[in-house]
């Protein structure tokens, strides 16, 4: 459902079996013109300390460090393209990732929630990836990306944040013909794995 469409005061984010929340561009401290994000945020916090299984991707990994109590900001540049994760936690089914390309898109960045393992990062930001429990996965990076249409719109709308990552179009559409495949299968691998685990 959309985020900006719902009552999130009075919607039951408890009961699911799993709850993903994906992303978006505003951040998590644009509550201004996004007033939804409170109450967002505090119904992620009740899930989590409920022990309910919890996803977030880009936005949602920031919700879910801020659900935590952990400080979300903006990075010190943009973090756009394909590129391999780095400190991969092995024991982790994060594994699956080793010496992949996954798709980054992200300005914005947090501090590692207290209690909550890293499970990956890059060159440019420490943490790509934590996960507390085995009931919450948080995950900077897009590992349901890859082959998905949407990206010709995320090319055409972010010219302004894939220049100041230092890329342009046209190679970030090569590079998404190249290494996207690789990246859907190795993320579906990996959410599998997280699915079927424990939490």
């Amino acid at each position: 459902m959309p985020a900006c469409t719902t009552d999130f005061a009075t919607l039951d984010m408890i009961a699911p079996d799993l709850l993903v929340v994906m992303g978006g561009p505003m951040g998590v401290y644009d509550t201004a013109g996004h007033p939804w994000i409170v109450p967002e945020i505090a119904g992620i916090g009740a899930r989590i300390a409920a022990g309910r299984r919890t996803l977030g991707v880009c936005l949602g990994s920031q919700m879910i460090a801020a659900a935590l109590g952990a400080r979300v900001y903006p990075g010190h540049a943009p973090e756009v393209g394909f590129a391999p994760l780095a400190d991969l936690d092995m024991e982790s089914p994060l594994a699956h990732l080793a010496d992949v390309a996954m798709l980054h898109w992200h300005g914005d960045t947090f501090d590692l929630p207290t209690g909550a393992r890293r499970l990956a990062s890059t060159a440019r930001y420490a943490n790509q990836a934590f996960a507390v429990g085995d009931h919450v996965l948080a995950l900077q990076f897009h590992a349901e990306m890859g082959e998905d249409p949407r990206f010709e719109t995320w090319v055409d709308e972010g010219e302004a944040m894939i220049a100041a990552a230092g890329l342009d179009s046209i190679a970030l559409r090569r590079d998404h013909e190249t290494f996207g495949p690789r990246a859907v299968r190795a993320g579906q691998r990996m959410l599998a794995d997280w699915l079927d685990g424990p939490g």
